[in-house]
């Protein structure tokens, strides 16, 4: 019986991974499909779709899943019928198919031991279809409430009629695109035909970890010659010195004998003849001795060799076995992209260059959510709705373009561009000026570039509005914090009205690197060589005083150069008066700085150690590794690292402190809210949160109560009696008086409509009651204030 459970728990498992990638396969059909228009070519595809769902079906069956095997069965009933065109494809079919799809998903992750009336629902919204044929106003019942969504039907003719539209519009000129390549969009593929196995990758995730430790094992072998090397250097310097003595004992000996006419018996057994035979003795032994030492160093360096590229090769085949593709991450992101554009009203095409690029595994994992991020602020503050891209001369069609390539052997580079509106950077000073981020003044004198790099401050956004997909200013600022964590870098071109390009820079692996050790103040440290653009020497005469900072010339343009032991915070060693000093340069593009060091060490492969939980924020520091000699040595957090070198090299931060009056300063809010719950619980937030709150119990109320007192800002629900929400934010925008004063909208209404005709009316934030936090809120009116 216990056999029996723990074989069905293994076939689970193994059903789950399989599901999985069959679902993905079904997805990306799905897509290809709803691409092409002519159901000659449609058939060879729907014919794929029908057997990833028939083998889904068995595959469900041979572990008691009959919950999925019927979901599945009404879904090969409709594959069928559309194979025989009984059935037209619409977007509305489309949404339904999609819908099962990730249905499906859920109730695979659901514990089989609570009651799931899901795969029941998707089976009787499936049969209905196959019965009555007819796909338009095909209605997608939602599962978790009684909610029904109707899906507005279009056809595929009407597509392709918007197709010659767009094609009557110039096209804007964009690099060569190679459809063929693998990668660039999603297609079926055949799966490959190989001898694999599988294995849970947290087993791999182990093995990787135990293997990168045999890294410090070939450092302590080349330390151990090393300090062989040094023992055989101390036999030398004694046998220099011997000989020196040696010859005075020998001359001393020849002009006793002299006196003496020769050894006389007595002479043979004097403890001078005595004491020198024992010191021709001990050279002798000293000479063998040193003899077998050559020997072992002999050897240890071929076991070090030997050792050294055991170790690298172990190493790297491991990495090469972590090492997954990018596709395996953006598969998921042409099913988001027509989410997307179905939710937003907006017409995207997704471009995938690259695809086929591997990458240390867990870098892939981290970088997810930063894509994710970027994909959806292309979406939202970049591609235009297709009436204004019309307007614009642009193809109704935008296209969003993921290039990923190898850029050097140890780095990728990863591209995310749109054709949208690009960057409005007179907005983006603007909102910096207003957040106490950069006086007005200092942003007048801001280049491009510089004023591009303010998007990464947190409390940047150009949004108009705050809703869950954007508009809180962190999103970008997350994205920057997270590659520069993986010890990669970001940068971001944009042109007004053409659109916006995204680089990232990122290291094949993060748990070994190659690092250049450096000296300052009698201490090591280990920077990493992706952050490092050269080393070099840098005279005294070469450095120039410009706006109160100290600077060097590099390569024509002006660069920063300050002291790394002044911007560690470290004792500064006596002066050395010599002409050139060592010097290296970090960052890249324009973001690059000169630091000052005692010594350029060396160069070598570096295994990274956390710090721990207790030490993970020290500034400055990212880690550590451990030397063959069992010396710790601290690894720099190069970002981190300039950051601080910015605030060393210029005058005190430009960002005034709070005065004591507007420490002082309550602010007050009022909440219009009809629910006497909802209105008695945002009433207790905002107190609790320090604000003064008054209440009002509908939209008509809340006007009039801003007639009579002043307020910095109101909270209001959308559907209230006399005057709702809308028509409340409408009134105070109309009204000169209030016309400044923020609004933000907490309701229950969550559809895209609603969301945009908040934007119309001028709310300044809109958050949906259904994912409401109140540190959310908080955060929002922090923001806001």
């Amino acid at each position: 019986m216990v056999n029996q459970e723990e074989l069905l728990n293994r076939l689970l498992e193994a059903f789950k991974t399989e599901a999985d990638e069959r679902l993905k396969a079904l997805t990306n059909g799905l897509l290809e499909l709803e691409k092409i228009p002519a159901f000659e070519k449609q058939v060879g595809i729907i014919e794929t779709l029908f057997r990833e769902m028939h083998s889904m079906k068995g595959a469900s069956r041979s572990v008691n899943r009959t919950d999925i095997e019927s979901v599945c069965q009404s879904y090969e009933s409709v594959l069928s019928k559309l194979k025989r065109g009984e059935i037209s494809l619409s977007p509305a079919l489309f949404d339904l198919l999609y819908h099962v799809l990730d249905m499906i998903g859920e109730i695979m992750s659901a514990p089989q031991d609570e009651e799931d009336t899901r795969a029941s629902e998707l089976v009787e919204q499936l049969s209905q279809l196959t019965a009555g044929g007819d796909t338009s106003g095909i209605k997608i019942k939602s599962p978790e409430s009684t909610e029904v969504q109707n899906v507005p039907s279009e056809s595929l003719e009407e597509e392709a009629e918007k197709k010659k539209d767009e094609e009557k519009v110039p096209a804007p000129v964009h690099k060569k695109e190679e459809p063929d390549r693998p990668g660039i969009t999603p297609t079926m593929k055949k799966p490959a035909v190989s001898e694999s196995i599988r294995i849970s990758t947290s087993k791999l995730d182990s093995l990787l970890r135990q293997t990168e430790e045999m890294l410090s094992v070939k450092l302590a072998t080349g330390q151990h010659i090393i300090n062989l090397r040094y023992l055989k250097s101390i036999f030398s310097q004694w046998e220099k010195e011997w000989s020196k003595i040696h010859d005075k004992i020998r001359e001393d000996q020849r002009s006793r004998d002299r006196k003496t006419h020769g050894a006389t018996p007595d002479r043979l057994h004097s403890p001078a003849v005595k004491l020198l035979e024992f010191l021709e003795w001990h050279q002798s032994h000293v000479k063998s001795l040193e003899n077998k030492f050559a020997e072992i160093i002999k050897v240890s360096e071929h076991d070090n060799r030997t050792i050294g590229r055991m170790v690298d090769n172990l190493l790297e085949d491991t990495k090469k076995v972590l090492m997954f593709p990018f596709s395996s991450l953006l598969e998921l992101f042409p099913k988001m992209v027509r989410d997307l554009s179905r939710d937003q009203s907006k017409e995207v095409e997704l471009l995938i260059h690259g695809g086929e690029v591997e990458i240390d595994k867990r870098i892939l994992e981290e970088m997810k959510d930063p894509l994710v991020h970027l994909l959806r602020n292309s979406f939202d503050h970049g591609i235009e709705k297709p009436e204004e891209r019309k307007k614009n001369k642009k193809p109704r069609r935008a296209k969003i373009t993921i290039t990923i390539s190898q850029a050097e052997s140890d780095k990728v580079e990863i591209r995310v561009s749109d054709d949208g509106g690009g960057i409005d950077l007179s907005k983006v000073k603007e909102t910096a000026v207003k957040r106490g981020l950069i006086s007005k003044q200092d942003a007048n004198k801001l280049s491009e570039q510089e004023s591009l790099k303010l998007i990464f401050q947190s409390d940047v956004s150009t949004s108009a509005i705050i809703t869950e997909l954007s508009g809180r200013g962190l999103g970008l600022a997350i994205v920057k914090e997270k590659t520069e964590k993986l010890g990669g870098s970001i940068s971001v071109e944009s042109e007004l009205k053409k659109g916006t390009t995204f680089r990232i820079l990122l290291p094949l692996t993060i748990a070994t690197f190659r690092g250049v050790f450096i000296r300052v103040s009698d201490r090591i440290f280990v920077v990493p060589t992706l952050n490092l653009e050269r080393t070099t020497r840098i005279g005294r005469h070469e450095i120039k005083t410009v706006e109160n900072k100290d600077t060097i010339s590099l390569n024509g343009s002006t660069v920063s150069f300050v002291r790394l032991a002044d911007v560690l915070e470290l004792p500064v060693r006596e002066e050395d008066k010599s002409e050139y000093f060592p010097a290296m340069i970090l960052g890249s593009g324009d973001n690059r700085i000169a630091f000052s060091v005692d010594e350029v060490l060396f160069e070598q492969e570096v295994l990274v150690k956390n710090l721990g939980k207790q030490l993970r924020h020290v500034r400055n520091i990212s880690g550590a590794t451990v030397l063959g000699s069992g010396m710790v040595v601290p690894i720099l957090n190069v970002p981190d690292v300039m950051k601080s070198a910015v605030k060393v090299a210029v005058a005190p931060s430009i960002k005034a402190a709070p005065t004591e009056e507007k420490k002082a300063k309550k602010r007050h809010v009022l909440v219009a809210e009809d629910s006497i719950t909802s209105r008695i619980l945002l009433k207790n937030i905002l107190e609790s949160a320090g604000y003064y709150v008054k209440t009002a119990i509908d939209g008509a109320d809340a006007f009039t109560t801003l007639k009579t007192e002043e307020f910095d800002l109101v909270v209001s629900d959308i559907v209230m009696p006399r005057m709702d929400g809308f028509e409340l934010t409408s009134n105070i925008r109309s009204d000169k008086k209030f016309a400044e004063l923020p609004v933000v909208l907490v309701t229950g209404l969550e559809s895209r409509e609603d969301r945009e005709r908040g934007i119309d009316v001028g709310a300044n934030a809109y958050i949906v009651k259904s994912s409401f936090d109140q540190s959310n809120l908080l955060e929002v009116i922090r923001r806001i204030l």
